[in-house]
């Protein structure tokens, strides 16, 4: 038991081992697919089954299951594969090809990404989930990337950044409710101090992406011939996730609209229907495997004492106010980092974030911002994140090469950075001040 508070910082070699696999032998080779994502985690689980040998080896194999099977995770996988099969029907019908001449013939070229960025961002807001924006936005950002000069992984990149925004302030998100919880604020509060932070890396965002994509070779000249009808899958999903419908039935009604549209103007055969969802599933079928694995071998660096460690060591040193809202940013990006989830690291870190803004008196929208943009923002740049995983899967690219793109998730990071610096926005502190007194 006292080792279990203490922690140990070997459990996070199953971790260190899968990062220098996965993106050392890429950064020695030149070329990240030399490492396949699936076989790295393989072997970094393995290591992980192999460590703590006081333990057996049912015991352990018990552990790593309940980490895979973690509800998180299992409906991550299900994510993943119903997008698959979404953005299959939808290509192999024709609504990418229409979408995308669409776009082209109303919004100005150099543009394109930052309204891609923008409609994310709206997205993710009211849909409460990042997969589920990604999953919607991926294919229409494929095929952006694919009939333009812009490069896929900048596209990809686009939509992870907007799908992140969504994260750190939707009212249904399930990271900002698990940070209100923690921190025992209220949603609206807790909104109105975060959107002052991160509105700033969301502009920043919209002009990088404009100056990026200025100099894109995007054929201008020409008919986007494209057929409306064969758009309204997309609209649908877009509109059922402002809505806030449950992404899974968001994406299973766009599967079977698109099918019902395939099947009409004869794209489609019922037979063709089926397989394009079976090759939708199979494509990202080694995705979902992987978040299992990853989900399973952080079970068993939690268990060994992985997290414990890494909660200890950056509570350690805090003397100050300022020292104790930096403690809490590197606590819960170290978390997200070690864990690959954002709504998990701030689960773990939230008690402990709770206890350390009340030892220092910070207020607890400050304290619920901290979670949400730092984890928010970490996971938007991990390239083993579910987020990244998905999109790449997606495009058939490897997740380091949208790092260089990740504009809005290092842009909210900085931030929150600049705002526990230099202090959060001053109407916020007045009325903190003025709630403190009332309290008092």
């Amino acid at each position: 038991m006292a080792n279990a508070k203490k922690g140990n910082a070997l459990a996070l070699l199953p971790l260190l081992i899968f990062v220098l696999l996965f993106i050392g032998t890429g950064v020695i080779s030149g070329d990240f697919s030399n490492m396949p994502l699936n076989v790295a985690i393989i072997i970094a689980a393995a290591f992980a089954l192999a460590m703590n040998r006081k333990e057996k080896l049912s015991s352990k194999i018990d552990i790593f299951t309940k980490g895979a099977g973690h509800p998180n995770i299992i409906l991550m996988a299900v994510i993943f594969i119903m997008a698959g099969a979404f953005a299959q029907t939808a290509r192999d019908m024709g609504a990418v090809d229409s979408t995308v001449n669409l776009g082209l013939s109303v919004i100005p070229p150099n543009l394109l990404m930052v309204g891609l960025f923008i409609v994310g961002c709206f997205i993710s807001v009211s849909m409460g989930t990042s997969m589920g924006t990604v999953a919607a936005l991926a294919p229409i950002g494929i095929g952006i990337a694919e009939q333009t000069g812009i490069p896929m992984a900048l596209a990809m990149g686009t939509v992870i950044g907007g799908a992140m925004f969504g994260d750190n302030l939707s009212m249904i998100s399930d990271t900002t409710i698990a940070a209100v919880r923690t921190q025992k604020t209220k949603m609206s509060d807790k909104f109105k101090t975060n959107f002052f932070i991160v509105l700033p890396g969301a502009i920043v965002t919209a002009i990088l992406l404009w100056i990026v994509t200025a100099g894109a070779e995007i054929d201008t000249i020409g008919d986007y011939a494209f057929d409306f009808v064969k758009v309204l899958p997309y609209i649908a999903v877009l509109i059922a996730a402002l809505a806030g419908v449950n992404v899974l039935v968001v994406l299973i009604g766009g599967i079977v609209f698109a099918g019902i549209i395939g099947l009409i103007d004869g794209s489609y055969t019922l037979s063709s229907f089926i397989q394009a969802i079976s090759q939708g599933i199979m494509n990202m079928e080694d995705i979902a495997i992987v978040a299992l694995l990853i989900g399973g071998m952080i079970g068993i660096i939690q268990h060994n004492g992985g997290i414990q460690w890494l909660l200890n060591f950056v509570t350690r040193r805090i003397k100050t106010k300022k020292g104790a809202e930096l403690g809490i940013a590197g606590l819960v990006s170290a978390t997200d980092i070690a864990t690959a989830n954002n709504t998990i690291s701030i689960i773990v870190t939230g008690p402990l974030a709770k206890n350390i803004s009340d030892e220092y008196d910070i207020d607890p929208r400050k304290s619920a911002s901290i979670l949400d943009i730092f984890a928010g923002g970490w996971q938007g740049i991990v390239p083993y994140g579910g987020q990244m995983l998905a999109a790449a899967g997606l495009a058939a690219i490897s997740p380091i090469s949208i790092l260089p793109y990740s504009f809005y998730p290092i842009a909210i990071i900085l931030c929150g950075i600049i705002a526990i610096l230099i202090g959060f926005p001053k109407h916020q502190k007045n009325k903190a001040a003025k709630g403190s007194k009332k309290t008092a």
